[in-house]
């Protein structure tokens, strides 16, 4: 139990650190759901289910955070119903689905809460989690709370590159239409047929369509949408670095982007390898600095591999350094940041002007490059 206990630890700080004005039953509630029903076992699992457990109790807790923890339950309910229907994805499918059917007057947020009934009525884990926060708390309206959090949690699951929201979705008109002609061709007779039927062996129905080519259908669209947003901002980056920095730094990040190590793209421009490792933390210092701040934070450092989920590109012995010379108002913004907070959210949570908490990251971006370039690269 020794990775339960350091979590239910360090949590119990955390809580009573963000909300020392709830009471101490109501920290103990939220701990234990965020462990959830099964953390006696964690001990048994490899090191990288443990960090993904972590990562996951982490995410949960920002969602309870951001949108529910110490709101009204109307209040609540508007923000899962803003937060799911905001998606790209399922707001596209739903009205396409709404164009075509017979009631073209109905709207996202009205499918979309049929969606949610259905799921909390049918869906197994909701109706675990459901048993599990009755267990967790006596108190409805952290019960309300905590459930709101669940929903939206297990809605934005990543199934092939799409929420799982977006499938309970397709299930959903499965279930509810299976048949229906919106319109009927004048001066002709039109068979109306199920995309399931039953035979005559069993009760079973038998699906005359392909979900799983319907699935990969839709997954290729979605990634190839994924793919020009992507090809569009490195496109940009690259046009940056070009004329703002070097002709060299575009060719560095094309090479790098198709998966070049730094040796292969020193051999490629014929560079001295550690021209190219200060060509890299110039591209660095830009992406930080000027082009990331502007479009996406996180987007070039990750393709550089110096995220926050990367340790900043360092390596375990240099990350407890950096660690280690950390101001306290530092570490304050470093953790806000690594929950996946933005500038603005973090800057208001500190009571700090969003100017300080860039310049904060900002020089620990760059004392992060200091212990990389001194480590020879």
């Amino acid at each position: 139990m020794i990775l339960t206990e350091s979590l239910a630890n360090q949590w119990h700080s955390q809580l009573e650190q963000d909300y020392p004005s709830q009471s101490s039953e109501a920290r103990e509630s939220i701990v234990r759901w965020l462990l959830g029903a099964n953390s006696n076992q964690w001990d048994t699992l490899t090191a990288p289910q443990q960090l993904a457990i972590e990562q996951g109790i982490q995410f949960r807790y920002r969602v309870l955070q951001q949108r529910y923890l110490g709101t009204s339950p109307e209040q609540a309910y508007r923000n899962l119903m803003q937060r799911l229907g905001g998606l790209t994805i399922l707001r596209q499918k739903i009205r396409a689905w709404v164009a075509i059917s017979r009631d073209r007057q109905r709207q996202v947020i009205d499918v979309l809460q049929e969606v949610i009934q259905e799921m909390l009525h049918s869906d197994r884990y909701l109706q675990q989690q459901l048993v599990w926060i009755a267990e967790c708390t006596s108190d409805r309206r952290l019960r309300n709370t905590l459930l709101f959090t669940s929903v939206e949690e297990y809605c934005l699951r990543p199934i092939r590159n799409q929420p799982l929201i977006a499938y309970r979705f397709v299930n959903y008109l499965r279930r509810s239409q299976k048949g229906g002609l919106t319109h009927v061709p004048v001066g002709e007779w039109v068979r109306q047929v199920s995309d399931e039927t039953v035979s005559g062996e069993a009760e079973d129905p038998i699906s005359l369509l392909d979900p799983q080519a319907v699935a990969q259908y839709e997954d290729s669209q979605f990634f190839e949408h994924q793919y020009t947003q992507c090809a569009a901002v490195q496109t940009e980056f690259a046009t940056y670095l070009r004329e703002q920095v070097d002709p060299l730094a575009a060719e560095w990040l094309q090479l790098y982007l198709r998966g070049e190590s730094q040796e292969a793209i020193a051999q490629h421009l014929n560079l001295p390898i550690k021209q190219i490792y200060r060509l890299r933390e110039k591209i660095s210092y830009h992406a930080v600095r000027n082009f990331a701040l502007k479009q996406s934070p996180e987007l070039v450092t990750t393709w550089l591999g110096t995220s926050l989920n990367n340790r900043l590109g360092l390596s375990e012995t240099q990350w407890q350094e950096f660690l280690q010379g950390l101001t306290p108002p530092q570490q304050q913004i470093l953790d806000h940041l690594k929950r996946g907070q933005g500038v603005e959210t973090v800057a208001q949570h500190l009571k700090l002007k969003t100017d300080q908490v860039i310049s904060e990251w900002t020089k620990l971006y760059f004392t992060a490059q200091a212990l990389r370039n001194s480590a020879g690269t």
